[in-house]
């Protein structure tokens, strides 16, 4: 049995990268942090989904365990990649999911429609212990700037990055999903992700996506 620790104390959000990570054939149990005794904040303080994504994964590797986290968010063209890293506190308070739309609309209010695309991103980073005889393949490692930047091994660190593109709309649309769901229109299904099925969503969603990386890059290391 492999011990991940994903740095979260999101239930949902273990027992999901669990029910993925049961498709492989070695055995996994995803702890939370909480789980091991750890309290601390983790400050994020990168500049980029990778950044953020490993400077958690790190904390449980430092530990001893094959850590993991992701970071994701909104990227939209015309604002240079804003709210990026910034998604859930990009009208100043973490998690007012409201204020968050309400300025992006307003800051996109000029912005004609054939220039308003965007993305959502999901970044999924594990980092397995430096004693640990692990070879990330050189195609799923994390650049070697940042793994120097952040004193790791690349070679220790899967990093993968999953992209949707959609276009922004100029209102909030549909009943479901969260954040900006309601303004993320996806052409192929002609709707938001807030009018879309999840069904539809799961299966072209940047998290999915991100997974579907995962899950490849974890069969093709020899020790999976």
């Amino acid at each position: 049995m492999n011990n991940i620790v994903l740095a979260s104390n999101n239930r949902k959000k273990i027992a999901e990268f669990e029910t993925i990570l049961g498709s492989l054939p070695s055995k996994y149990q995803v702890q939370s942090l909480k789980d091991i005794g750890y309290t601390a904040e983790i400050e994020e303080d990168g500049t980029s989904f990778e950044e953020n994504s490993l400077i958690k994964a790190m904390v449980p590797a430092g530990l001893g365990y094959i850590g993991m986290a992701d970071d994701s968010g909104l990227t939209v063209d015309a604002l240079n990649g804003a709210p990026g890293i910034y998604s859930a506190r990009y009208a100043g308070d973490h998690g007012d999911d409201k204020a968050n739309r309400d300025l992006l609309l307003e800051n996109l209010k000029d912005v004609p429609d054939e220039k308003r695309g965007g993305a959502f991103v999901c970044v999924i980073t594990m980092v397995f212990p430096e004693d640990s005889d692990i070879v990330v393949p050189e195609a799923y490692r994390v650049s070697a700037e940042l793994a120097a930047k952040r004193g790791v091994s690349a070679e220790k660190v899967l990093s993968v990055r999953g992209e949707c593109r959609g276009v922004i709309t100029r209102d909030e649309r549909g009943e479901g999903g969260f954040g900006y769901d309601c303004l993320f229109y996806y052409p192929e299904f002609d709707g938001t992700f807030a009018e879309i099925t999840q069904e539809q969503k799961n299966s072209v969603s940047h998290r999915g996506n991100a997974m579907d990386m995962l899950i490849e890059g974890l069969k093709r290391m020899s020790k999976v």
